[in-house]
């Protein structure tokens, strides 16, 4: 395509600004922040792009150029649960203006080249930088946490999927350079230094897509609010399952019964992973770091039952090639992508292996790529 700001005037006859947003590979701590858990996503070098101007009206007027398609969207009469783009840019607009932020209207053009359906937060970067732009033109005072909490509020209320606020969070606050230690309890979040030339965080995608909100995710989330309860029966201090520590997870696990125990059992030892991979990003211990993954992905696959076929033949083919320190399944499950920690030198050797032995195992190629840690949301300077 022409530039997007050159196929933002074509489409509106007027000059656009433009804002990115970043999309997400998360390192470990997976199915944990909707349980109050710990996480350590990055944002990554791939981005999702608006090009933005006011209206005088209640109106937005969006291309979403990469599908071809466009839409007029009411601010006054928001539609829910189309089952398309359109619910993540109401949705979020919605919510801004709920939390207190009076918009305007405008007329936007969306591209991308995050990958959609491949677990790299495609949504969540849609609706977080759409926010911003709107918010920006609005002439609003941007404050990232409210941003992140209204899209994730849009993922709830006008897409149907039950998320945390993980993928909005490092979305908006992301820094080159690190990873993002973020508390989903006590909001509070570190950056932890993460040097590309120590150590390549590779994404491999299984080309298989899901849809989290007519998938399994939902029901995990209700799996695990229905294993709180029962917990809180014999531990009525407990408010949620990162309450249990894993020296008390035996007994825990006593009181439940299958498939319960087994998520309770990924939830508690996940959280513990993600606090021991901090410390190994820290000191620059590789090996650690990979051996944490390995056995995140056993846990998500086996315990937490969101992995499929195509994931774990990925998986597989990466802990077998050349130079790599560890391998999981990362974001939501059922297809999607891995995340794979690999020796610099040896990533092209890395690359070669795995996407043979995935295609002799599934019979297509998987798309395999470095990705660095990038900065949150912003204007296009």
């Amino acid at each position: 395509m022409a530039s997007p700001a050159r196929t933002f005037h074509q489409c509106f006859n007027t000059p656009g600004r433009g804002f990115a947003a970043p999309g997400r590979v998360n390192l470990i701590g997976e199915h944990v922040d909707y349980n109050a858990g710990i996480v350590l996503p990055m944002a990554i070098d791939c981005r999702m792009q608006v090009w933005a101007s006011p209206r005088p009206d209640r109106q937005l007027h969006v291309v979403a150029h990469d599908v071809g398609q466009a839409a007029t969207l009411d601010l006054d009469r928001p539609e829910r649960h189309t089952g398309t783009w359109r619910d993540y840019i109401a949705g979020t607009a919605f919510h801004l203006e709920a939390a207190g932020y009076q918009l305007t209207g405008a007329n936007l053009l969306v591209t991308s080249d995050i990958p959609a359906g491949a677990g790299l937060s495609s949504s969540a970067a849609l609706e977080v930088v759409v926010g911003f732009a709107l918010l920006t033109l609005a002439g609003q005072t941007i404050n990232r946490l409210a941003l992140a909490r209204a899209g994730q509020a849009a993922e709830h209320d006008f897409v149907g999927t039950h998320c945390g606020l993980m993928d909005q969070f490092v979305i908006a606050h992301g820094r080159a350079g690190h990873a993002v230690e973020f508390d989903c309890r006590s909001g509070h979040y570190e950056f932890v230094p993460l040097d590309p030339t120590a150590c390549s965080v590779v994404v491999a995608d299984s080309g298989i897509r899901h849809r989290l909100a007519g998938s399994a995710y939902n029901t995990r989330r209700q799996e695990c609010e229905t294993a709180l309860k029962e917990l809180q029966r014999s531990f009525p201090s407990l408010t949620t399952l990162r309450d249990v520590a894993e020296t008390a997870l035996p007994s825990a696990l006593e009181l439940l019964d299958e498939p319960l125990s087994r998520r309770v059992r990924h939830v508690v030892t996940e959280i513990g992973r993600v606090t021991a991979f901090a410390q190994a990003l820290r000191a620059g211990d590789w090996t650690r770091a990979g051996q944490l993954l390995t056995a995140s992905h056993r846990s998500l696959a086996e315990d937490y039952a969101v992995s499929c076929p195509e994931l774990d033949a990925l998986v597989a083919a990466a802990q077998h090639a050349p130079g790599c320190y560890g391998s999981r399944m990362t974001g939501g499950g059922f297809g999607g992508c891995t995340v794979n920690l690999v020796v610099p030198e040896a990533l092209p050797d890395f690359q070669a292996a795995v996407s043979q032995a995935y295609t002799q195992a599934v019979g297509h190629p998987p798309r395999l790529w470095a990705v660095t840690p990038a900065d949150g949301v912003g204007e296009i300077t």
